[in-house]
């Protein structure tokens, strides 16, 4: 598919792209010759959502706001002053003008206003200005507000009719939303973009209001009640600690747990004395001998009582000292009685209780000493385990304690935060409700002049939409146009050879003379060219042989006339031709040629039947018509000796046969030809009915010449 065609198709078909698209142009001429003036008026809202000098007192909430967020606040804002509600607002003021001052109405009144009593007027006007001042819309199932509406209607006041010319955008990226209107009346478009702004101001400013009172409202609400859970829960607390006489829960732990720590170390120090001081008395008795042991301890009995008895009161006051956690008053009595064991193991060291035989005075006193200061050590670890035992016994008792006031802390936590977090909020939405940014119209609308006339650009739209349409229809033709034009097209479709092809010739006359006549030429000349290089083609395919079969796939594709054009163009080259005409559904060879000799005639069975050569013109075998075929007029055999009967006296024989939709009646005939020559008409469809011929062209082999695409438009220039 090449685009050189569809150039050719746009050149077929070029009247109709002119006259077309011209009617067109002309009937949007007479359309808009009476179309009205317009006029454009326009309205620009600041909303503050993205202007930084409004939001001084919530900079920070909005110093990062969003550019999705923006675009989704600017759309809220657009689609609510498209709302019905909104509009419906315009509508009553529009209406009520024209009722008001029917001298100067925005719009010619309708029919329905005009025909409208003076009474009926003014009861439309309270229920309008009742409807505008209340916000309220027509009801359509009462009758009195249905007709109100129709009214509307008439007067092209209703939403959807306003909605059409009206415009409302985000002005790029800026704060400002405008607001434009088109319309025949300068002075209704700037009125319909002021009652537009205004009443959409009035009604998002008090909606805003309200749902920040309520917010307010609400938040107060919320606040008091979790101010009153928060003192709920600490008066739990507090009376908590009452009954159970808890003052500092965590320093009283702390205190009972430092007190544990310390006895722990005084009993790890105390064990640690016992165990050495055992150690260095067993190292003093091993110098004592038996005899010694006894004699010291028979002299120093009385002694030994009084130091034990002055022990015992030690062991007594140091307990005491110990259980008042260390308390001064008991050091006074603990110190003196410490010197007075100290005076009483001196005197039991100065008297001579040791064997005067041994000096082991030394090693007595130090082991008497050693002795009392055991003793001592192992009283302090009971009374320090006996307090250790009070200490544990306390801090027990501090642990369920601590467990309910960590949960009551915990509730009151959570119930501080939730009060904390409800009292900013609310902080913020009165702050909000009471410094709350309000729309603005910045700039009003003011009738304008006239918008400048579109008549001529629709005019010339009108003109180059059909004319795009035309190519676009035209161009469609072209895609979807599967038939064959082009010898290569041909050969891609069928993979079977090309001998040439011949363009279409005006008329059906068979006087073959003309072609080749000085008077017709330059017509025809064309033709004859193309013709003589499918001979030349087809004198290459037959090397030597004779016998040429034509032939096609369907009827009427022109392969009679190549039949006879070819026989001639022989016959011009002074060869003998025999022309037999093989079609017997349809002999139009015959008919056109009236020749003198038939093949009926000529293959029967006759041995005394023949043919008369003529030199001057080519030969045409013509037949009867009659419903038969080639081979039940004689049997295979006897037409092979008659056609080499007719190879020796012809150059060339050309046998026009019936199409291969005739089945047998065309393929008996190529039987007896040398080559088969195809013909298919240029400007057709390869059909899929089509195909099992075309697979049978294939099984010939090398019997097929090829084809010759008839009827081209091609346009070949001499040279």
């Amino acid at each position: 598919m090449e685009l050189s065609f569809f150039f050719k198709l746009l050149k077929k078909y070029r009247l109709v792209l002119i006259f077309i698209p011209l009617i067109a142009g002309i009937g949007t001429f007479f359309l808009v010759k009476k179309l009205p003036d317009t006029y454009i008026s326009h309205a620009q809202i600041a909303t503050g959502i993205i202007d930084a000098s409004r939001h001084l007192l919530d900079k920070d909430a909005n110093a990062s706001i969003q550019a999705q967020q923006a675009f989704s606040e600017f759309s809220n804002l657009m689609a609510i002053m498209k709302l019905k509600k909104i509009v419906s607002q315009v509508s009553y003021s529009l209406i009520i003008h024209d009722l008001k001052y029917p001298a100067y109405p925005y719009s010619k009144p309708s029919q329905m206003l005009s025909e409208m009593a003076e009474y009926e007027r003014d009861a439309a006007l309270k229920l309008f200005e009742y409807k505008f001042n209340h916000f309220e819309p027509l009801l359509l199932y009462n009758k009195q507000e249905r007709i109100l509406n129709d009214l509307l209607h008439s007067m092209k006041y209703d939403d959807a009719s306003l909605r059409k010319d009206l415009i409302i955008y985000r002005d790029e990226d800026s704060d400002f939303i405008t607001v434009t209107y088109d319309s025949a009346n300068p002075q209704l478009s700037a009125d319909v973009v002021n009652i537009l702004c205004t009443q959409f101001i009035s009604y998002y400013t008090q909606t805003v209001k309200k749902n920040q009172s309520n917010a307010v409202s609400f938040l107060s609400e919320l606040l008091v009640q979790k101010r009153n859970a928060l003192r709920d829960k600490t008066a739990q607390l507090q009376k908590y600690k009452i009954d159970n006489g808890i003052i500092n829960l965590e320093e009283q732990s702390r205190a009972v747990f430092s007190q544990i720590i310390s006895y722990n170390d005084k009993k790890q120090d105390a064990e640690k004395e016992i165990a050495s001081y055992e150690g260095a008395l067993k190292k003093i008795d091993g110098r004592f001998e038996p005899g010694d042991r006894r004699y010291f301890e028979s002299v120093s009995s009385k002694i030994n009582q009084t130091i034990t008895a002055t022990q015992d009161e030690l062991h007594a006051v140091q307990n005491k000292y110990i259980r008042s956690n260390y308390d001064p008053k008991y050091k006074p009595s603990l110190d003196s009685l410490q010197k007075s064991l100290s005076a009483q193991i001196n005197l039991s060291s100065d008297q001579y209780i040791t064997n005067p035989l041994t000096h082991k005075d030394e090693l007595v006193k130090q082991k008497l000493a050693l002795e009392i200061t055991r003793d001592l050590a192992k009283y302090s670890i009971q009374t320090i385990n006996a307090e250790l035992a009070d200490l544990n016994a306390k801090f027990a008792r501090l642990v369920p304690f601590d467990a309910k006031v960590k949960t009551f802390d915990f509730d009151i936590n959570i119930a501080s935060q939730e009060y904390l977090d409800v009292l900013n909020k609310y902080n913020a939405t009165n702050l909000k409700s009471n410094f709350s940014i309000e729309l603005i119209q910045v700039e009003k609308a003011e009738p304008e002049a006239p918008q400048p006339s579109k008549k001529m650009l629709l005019i010339v739209i009108s003109v180059v939409v059909t004319l795009f349409g035309c190519v676009f229809v035209l161009f469609l033709m072209f895609y979807f146009d599967n038939t064959i034009k082009e010898p290569a097209e041909l050969v891609n479709k069928t993979q079977l050879p090309l001998l040439g092809y011949l363009n279409r010739i005006p008329g059906t006359d068979l006087d073959l003379r003309k072609l080749w006549d000085i008077e017709n030429r330059d017509k025809m000349q064309q033709y004859k060219d193309l013709l003589r290089s499918v001979r030349f083609e087809i004198d290459q395919e037959l090397r030597g042989e004779k016998v040429i079969a034509i032939t096609s796939i369907s009827p009427h594709e022109g392969k009679t006339l190549f039949s006879a054009s070819l026989a001639y163009s022989y016959a011009m080259i002074n060869k003998k031709v025999l022309l037999i005409d093989g079609n017997f559904e349809r002999p139009d060879l015959t008919n056109a040629l009236h020749p003198l000799l038939f093949l009926e005639d000529y293959f029967k069975d006759n041995p005394h039947s023949s043919i008369e050569i003529n030199s001057s013109v080519a030969t045409t075998l013509g037949n009867h018509g009659n419903d038969v075929t080639l081979l039940e007029i004689a049997d295979e055999a006897f037409i092979k000796n008659r056609f080499d009967d007719l190879k020796s006296k012809y150059d060339i024989i050309i046998i026009d046969t019936a199409p291969l939709t005739a089945l047998n009646k065309s393929k008996e005939w190529l039987l007896f030809a040398n080559k088969t020559i195809a013909i298919f008409e240029a400007n057709k469809e390869l059909t899929n009915a089509q195909k099992p011929h075309l697979v049978f062209l294939k099984t010939l082999g090398s019997k097929f010449g090829g084809w010759v695409l008839n009827k081209t438009t091609a346009n070949k220039k001499r040279t």
